[in-house]
């Protein structure tokens, strides 16, 4: 099963006020579990960049002067993000502007499944509080890097979020093979041995206390076998 995580910066908070996307990080998940396979990039906006957003990702708009603009970027997103699942934190945030920038290229918005894990954790979780911070913290998910909100590196931070939230490390395991190998071990095993039972060797002064002992009984069962 393949699935996006998905995360934005953006030059403030509200895209109806104007405001763009200014950086885009995805990460590929297949079995919830992050691959290789990622994509980053920066987007050159004709908007100043709030004293905020600066200050939360680090990124301003002498840094973005030479990046190229969304619509170069928005095939090669939408060809990675295919129709899949997208993971995102505060989703109608990420989605909002993503379908804004869609919007003002006269391109389709967004129909892929969404899932957003700050519901996803007030559920599973029983809290209110879900941050991303937070739940890093609370999987011990290394926050050592986050100096600085960056699209990419927090997608990463939620694909280990997200795997934690849909059961932890066991869904690392290929299922499917594991499940092929026992079955296989079980059918060799019931082959070689049908009834399942251990094979030993009696001391030879064990058998002899028990055939005195059976002796000793009124029509014992061990007669059915030999005794």
């Amino acid at each position: 099963m393949r699935e996006i995580v998905i995360d934005t910066e953006t030059t403030g908070l509200s895209y109806r006020t104007g405001d763009r996307v200014i950086e885009v990080g995805c990460v590929e998940l297949i079995n919830h579990v992050a691959t290789n396979n990622a994509l980053q990039f920066y987007c050159k906006v004709d908007k100043e960049i709030s004293e905020g957003a600066q200050r939360i990702t680090g990124i301003t708009n002498k840094f973005l002067s030479d990046k190229k603009y969304f619509s170069d970027h928005c095939d090669e997103l939408l060809k990675f993000i295919d129709n899949d699942p997208l993971i995102i934190h505060n989703a109608d945030f990420d989605v909002g502007f993503i379908n804004n920038e869609l919007s003002l290229l006269g391109r389709s918005e967004l129909s892929n499944p969404i899932i957003d894990t700050v519901s996803l954790a007030r559920k599973v979780l029983n809290t209110r509080v879900a941050n991303l911070d937070y739940l890093c913290r609370r999987f011990k998910v290394d926050l050592s890097e986050r100096d600085l909100h960056g699209a990419l590196l927090d997608s990463r931070l939620l694909a280990e979020v997200y795997l934690e939230l849909r059961g932890g490390k066991q869904f690392s395991m290929n299922l499917a093979k594991n499940n092929q190998e026992n079955n296989e071990t079980n059918n060799n095993n019931k082959t070689s041995n049908p009834k399942n039972t251990t094979r030993f060797m009696p001391l030879k002064e064990d058998v002899e206390l028990h055939r005195v002992m059976v002796s000793e009984i009124k029509q014992p069962v061990w007669k059915k076998y030999n005794y």
